[in-house]
């Protein structure tokens, strides 16, 4: 049965995607708590929802389910899988929360039965089914997600079509179609206003911006349990912009690693152009004025489950057959997925070497290897299965003798017992992948190392011993920065794999005792229960402010995104404006030049005909007072605004000033010693030397660095060098040093465009002319001061009528103005709007000119 929301790649590129109907199949809605009166027939969830306990709403591509049909009866048997991380998370949560599992089930269910299924699952298990059409699942899972998404975030380029799939345009529209599906089937279980949803893995990534698009307010997280690859990888991808959208539709992701946060961080900041910024420990990116967090946690493992395995009657009559099986041998445990990625046979490799180089410990040794089934089919796991066997059978006919083989591999399903009993056993743990998003095998061994007392008295040890344990963990895997006493190794590197094992077997005991107990403290602290508590909590604070603001959605497609800004803070309405300019007398206009009149992006820096006419026009009117404030020098700005007979310039953030063209330049009043520029030049030339596309502009009064054509990441990261290597050398200089866009600025102190606001105001009011019209634009943190300076005017006693006060900043970001405007193209419709108003006015005749004056006299 195909589903309404496998549309069509059209459909996607058009933007309807997001309003294609839901699929056919509506079930009833979760109710959480009985209500008194009943419940109507059509299902009427929204208008009963304020009675509805608190739930969290757990997705994932898989149930935690077990399935199986009888084949007598044909009815089909479901129960919890007590294995799934999803199910174990809850012990984070508290006793009275209600969990929902919306995901597939890993079995096909005919679509006759589908209704009878989804009422069972969701009356006896909290669980909310989604049906895949077989053709969608085989390309959404085992085609892109599979075959192209896990690969790529495993650092595998798809160079070599034999190995691993390049983009497939129809592979990509399934994965989306599939999230479609889950979103649909999120929506029908939630209410927004008190539930959590928690999404997991790479298999939903598109998922945030279907759900955010019908619920603007919705509290959404979402953990990433692959790695995240480094922007040089992932910039490979074709729906590169696409995805990284989507998950910035949540309100925080999590990460195992700083690594792959940092990786996905790098990957906004490069592809677009978002910057992110710590806030009180919390690393926070803002997207259109929605703060998106990051967690950075590993996940955890479920004690009371390993511990329960340990005390199973099997575990221990195993334990008595591997100590028997393998005498006095030193046991070396691998256990891994047959996945192309997991090393099996470089640690094959490094067990080879290492009895090459220690002919002492031939006998002694022995590696058992536990491979569980592969998770994909392909080549590439085929290739990998047959060279692990073929090295395996190698290295024992070299090293092997009746009675001892060196390598035991274990090519089938395991149960857990049987691995803890092994894990119990063994002296060291080695996992040697060359790359894992997490992995938690080293910490199961750790626990089972512990032990329990009934494991105690299989292995014949006294319950008081010390424990010991030793790991060799790879370098690139997620565990491996919470393991501090591993020995961590670069898995390509088979000598140093070696020598590793060696030295893990041959450690003194009382090292081994000393590392298994940090490693354990850690383990069963930041179990799974502290992992899922820990990043709820964070989720709930970051959603803690979504009914303090408004929002608003806008754009297309997987481009969709919320607008969200404070209530005391909105965008300028150009017709308000105008209008209140028309009725007001004496009017102060302040603006900023670069990023407010001219765009950053701009390669010609000189303003356009337009804005030089839209100026002309607006001095024109003599009620318009208008002044250029920028950080730019004199020189540059009155070449460019020479037309501009009337306009005001402050130049250099107000060290000169000029009212109009015919006056002369005014300096600051302070006198100020330029010494410390003798100071501050060579060490911003050594920036300079070390930062290709850098360089440094020298004005009279102030140095500018300027790192906007240097690596994004580089630039950035040499600018806060260079903030903190000027604040140093010129600690005792009567001198500023401040970051702003892509520039570290050293300027003489109280050198502010807030002083020329407050300059210009002055002079106004002294001169009898007190403004009650004040406008100011700008986009940078030095326009902060001219917001701040505006703001306080309308507390002047002298003034006989507080002014009307626009402050405006360019961008949703936190800023002292009350107004925004998007961009420059805001600006300019704001100059032209003015212009046509400034027009009106002077064309007004000499008469009503006059009355108009004595009027607001």
């Amino acid at each position: 049965m195909a589903s309404s929301s496998y549309i069509s790649l059209m459909d996607l590129a058009s933007g309807d995607m997001f309003n294609s109907p839901q699929t056919p199949e509506r079930i009833s809605r979760v109710m959480t708590v009985p209500v008194d009166g009943g419940i109507t027939d059509d299902g009427d969830f929204d208008s009963l929802s304020s009675e509805c306990c608190e739930k969290t709403i757990i997705v994932a591509n898989f149930l935690p389910l077990q399935a199986q049909k009888d084949i007598k009866s044909g009815e089909w048997l479901f129960s919890f899988d007590e294995d799934s991380l999803l199910l174990q998370m809850k012990d984070g949560f508290s006793s009275d929360t209600i969990v929902v599992y919306v995901g597939s089930l890993k079995v096909d269910v005919d679509s006759k039965e589908q209704d009878e299924v989804s009422k069972t699952l969701l009356e006896e298990f909290n669980c909310v089914p989604t049906f895949l059409p077989p053709d969608l699942q085989k390309k959404f899972y085992h085609g892109f997600c599979k075959q192209y998404l896990w690969p790529l975030f495993h650092y595998m380029l798809p160079m070599c079509a034999d190995y691993s799939n390049r983009f497939d345009r129809l592979h990509w529209q399934a994965y989306l179609s599939a999230n479609k599906i889950f979103a649909d089937k999120i929506i029908e279980v939630t209410n927004p206003e008190k539930d959590y949803v928690w999404v997991h893995d790479y298999h939903l990534m598109a998922l945030p911006t279907f759900l955010r698009k019908h619920f603007h307010r919705v509290k959404l997280g979402l953990f990433l349990h692959s790695p995240f690859p480094s922007s040089e990888i992932y910039r490979t991808l074709p729906v590169r912009e696409e995805i990284l959208k989507a998950l910035l539709n949540a309100d925080l992701i999590g990460f195992h690693t700083f690594d792959y946060a940092r990786h996905f961080l790098t990957c906004c900041s490069r592809i677009l152009g978002l910057d992110h910024e710590s806030k009180r420990g919390h690393i926070g990116l803002d997207y259109f004025g929605r703060t998106v967090y990051m967690k950075i946690l590993p996940v955890g493992i479920h004690m009371g489950q390993l511990q329960s395995s340990l005390n199973h009657p099997s575990s221990s009559t195993k334990v008595k057959e591997i100590v028997a099986k393998f005498n006095d041998k030193k046991i070396i445990i691998g256990v891994d997925d047959m996945d192309i990625f997991k090393g099996i046979s470089l640690k094959v490799l490094a067990m080879e070497q290492l009895l090459q180089q220690h002919p002492e410990l031939q006998g002694k040794v022995v590696l058992i290897q536990i491979v569980n089934p592969a998770r994909s089919t392909g080549k590439d796991v085929q290739e990998a299965k047959r060279e692990i066997y073929e090295t395996t059978e190698r290295i024992n006919d070299v090293f092997g003798f009746p009675g001892y083989e060196p390598v035991v591999l274990i090519d089938r399903c395991v149960p857990f017992y049987e691995k803890a009993a092994y894990y119990a056993c063994a002296e060291c743990c080695i996992v040697n992948a060359v790359r894992d998003g997490m992995n938690l095998v080293p910490y199961k061994y750790i626990v089972c190392r512990q032990g329990t007392s009934r494991m105690d008295e299989a292995l014949q040890i006294a319950p008081e011993s010390p424990r010991t344990s030793m790991l060799v963990v790879s370098e690139f895997i997620g565990c491996s920065p919470s393991l501090s006493g591993a020995i961590r190794v670069n898995p390509w590197n088979i000598d140093a794999v070696a020598d590793a094992l060696n030295m893990a077997i041959t450690m003194p005991g009382v090292e081994k005792q000393i590392r298994h107990e940090q490693h354990y403290r850690y383990v069963s602290s930041h179990d799974v229960g502290y992992w899922s508590q820990s990043f709820m909590q964070d989720l709930e604070r970051a959603c803690k402010e979504h009914y303090n603001r408004h929002c608003w959605g806008f754009g297309f497609g997987l481009s969709f995104r919320i607008l969200s800004i404070s209530p005391n803070f909105r965008k300028l309405s150009i017709d308000h404006i105008i209008s209140v300019h028309r009725r007001t007398c004496r009017r102060a206009i302040f603006l900023d030049y670069d990023g407010t009149v001219v765009p950053h992006s701009s390669i010609i820096k000189s303003p356009g005909p337009e804005v030089i006419l839209f100026m002309n026009s607006i001095c024109s009117d003599p009620k318009n007072t208008v002044f250029i404030v920028s950080g730019r020098g004199k020189n540059s700005l009155s070449d460019w605004f020479a037309q501009c007979e009337n306009l005001g310039i402050a130049a250099e953030h107000g060290y000169f000033i000029r009212w109009n063209r015919r006056s002369e330049w005014e300096t600051f009043p302070i006198a100020i010693d330029f010494g410390w520029k003798r100071i501050a030049e060579p060490v911003m030339q050594l920036y300079t030397e070390a930062t290709d596309g850098s360089f440094i502009e020298s004005k009279e009064s102030a140095l500018v660095w300027h790192h906007q054509d240097a690596d994004p990441d580089f630039g950035s990261s040499q600018a806060k060098e260079l903030l903190d290597h000027l604040e140093n050398v010129l600690a005792n200089e009567p001198v500023v040093v401040k970051r702003g866009h892509q520039i570290v600025e050293v300027k003489p102190q109280g050198v502010t465009k807030g002083l020329v606001a407050k300059k210009v105001l002055s002079t106004m009011i002294s001169n009898g002319e007190p403004p009650d019209f004040v406008l100011c634009v700008g986009d940078d943190r030095s326009d902060e001061d001219m917001f701040e300076s505006i703001s306080n005017t309308a507390y002047i006693s002298s003034l006989p009528v507080s002014p009307e006060i626009f402050a405006c900043t360019i961008g949703q970001k936190p800023s002292k103005a009350r107004y925004y405007l998007d961009d420059t193209v805001d600006v300019l419709k704001l100059l032209s709007g003015l212009t046509g108003a400034s027009s009106s006015t002077t064309s007004t005749s000499n008469t009503e000119t006059e009355v108009s004056f004595e009027s607001c006299a």
